[in-house]
């Protein structure tokens, strides 16, 4: 009996693999300090949990597409943003994840390529593998800020083969965010070579420092894709509410054939996702703030630690850095099997999964800073305190 290649060939998630290592620390007692996911621990709206509550009827199937109701206030949601989706444009997806898979499906066959901008989102690395598409990098650096890569990178990873260009912006796991000129150089670049562009817009909200994450929507030719999420606009990630987005009509026919493969997206999720789009301005005002308040914390402390190379986070909730140790997965490993401080230890995420270029990433971090603010001062403490002490033992040897 054999299982296929395609299945062996998906990339373990380099956030979870190392979970069971943190859930053996706590079972000895110490605490983790879990920056290594992109969970956040601020509450879900109540309205969510009350409109489900209050609802009456039979939990049943819904439109493939989504209930009408949601691709509405999906659509008035994206003109306040100038995005000019209508509800027949949109179809709501099991969170942002099946909305990637859906736009890499639709554009590109097996064995074809969709150009990525690296380190970027790790998962996008096994949609591809279940799908048999290659993806193909283009390279950001943590000295550049990890802004957009020059146009000849681009011109150098296109081959006959390449169908679209996959990217977040804000950026996960870089906190970048691309300004308008970055956004038109990649806008003219697939226009001129007929590219797909999937846009992953998930963290729109989340700009600091007066910026503003423009949407390539307004650079649309016919090929552009947004895909979405409510998991971390709204504090919902078990909801699995997420959203395809396009004004490609054959591409919009063909996605809504796999949208109907897969019957329909969660109904009570859907309902409670309805009511979080009546929430007003300032919830997204408070949301931002504390997260550029915690983004100024990680930042300043982990500039205290000799050797960090890290940009200043433009958006999201992470931020990326390189940290002096020879190995990033083995230094988490170790901080979770053998290193603690006041009974304490701290989780990060090591970037190599994060990369398709094999050489790339190994002596770097992501942190999603997901805590509240003195215990984000208190991990960042125990990882500097970490690498001294990783180091330490690296030249006893």
């Amino acid at each position: 009996m054999k299982i296929s290649e395609r299945s062996k060939n998906i990339p373990a998630s380099p956030i979870r693999k190392l979970v069971p290592y943190a859930d053996k620390a706590e079972e000895k007692g110490i605490h983790v300090y879990h920056l290594n996911i992109g969970q956040p621990d601020l509450k879900t709206p109540e309205v969510y949990f009350d409109a489900i509550k209050n609802y009456k009827g039979v939990d049943s199937y819904t439109n493939s597409a989504g209930l009408l109701e949601l691709r509405e206030k999906f659509s008035s949601y994206y003109k306040k943003w100038n995005i000019p989706f209508e509800a027949e444009d949109i179809i709501i997806t099991e969170g942002g994840s099946e909305a990637v898979t859906f736009a890499m499906a639709v554009v590109a066959d097996p064995g074809e390529e969709i150009i990525v901008i690296e380190p970027f989102y790790a998962n996008y690395s096994a949609f591809a593998a279940v799908l048999n598409v290659k993806v193909i990098p283009v390279t950001s650096k943590a000295e550049n800020g990890y802004k957009m890569p020059p146009l000849e990178d681009f011109e150098k990873a296109l081959t006959s083969k390449t169908r679209a260009i996959l990217f977040p912006n804000p950026g996960n796991p870089t906190g970048a965010v691309y300004s308008y000129e970055e956004l038109k150089m990649v806008a003219e670049f697939a226009k001129r070579y007929g590219l797909y562009i999937i846009s992953d817009e998930v963290y729109r909200e989340i700009t600091f420092d007066g910026l503003k994450a423009n949407s390539m929507m307004e650079f649309d030719n016919g090929n552009v894709i947004i895909v979405d999420s409510l998991s971390k606009r709204f504090n919902i990630c078990g909801a699995r509410i997420g959203a395809f987005a396009t004004k490609n009509k054959e591409i919009f026919q063909s996605v809504m054939k796999m949208a109907m493969m897969r019957l329909c997206p969660n109904h009570l999720s859907q309902v409670g996702a309805i009511s979080l789009f009546d929430l007003d301005g300032s919830y997204f005002d408070k949301v931002k703030a504390e997260y550029q308040k915690r983004r100024d914390i990680v930042y300043e402390e982990m500039n205290k630690i000799e050797g960090v190379i890290g940009p200043k986070p433009e958006g999201a909730f992470y931020y990326a850095a390189k940290i002096p140790v020879d190995d990033a997965e083995k230094f988490v490993k170790w901080m979770l099997e053998d290193f603690s401080l006041d009974g304490k230890t701290t989780m990060v995420s090591p970037l190599g999964g994060f990369y398709v270029t094999p050489s790339l990433g190994k002596n770097e971090i992501r942190i999603a800073y997901v805590l509240k603010e003195e215990e984000l001062r208190d991990a960042c403490r125990i990882l500097g305190e970490g690498i001294k002490a990783y180091n330490s033992l690296k030249e006893k040897v």
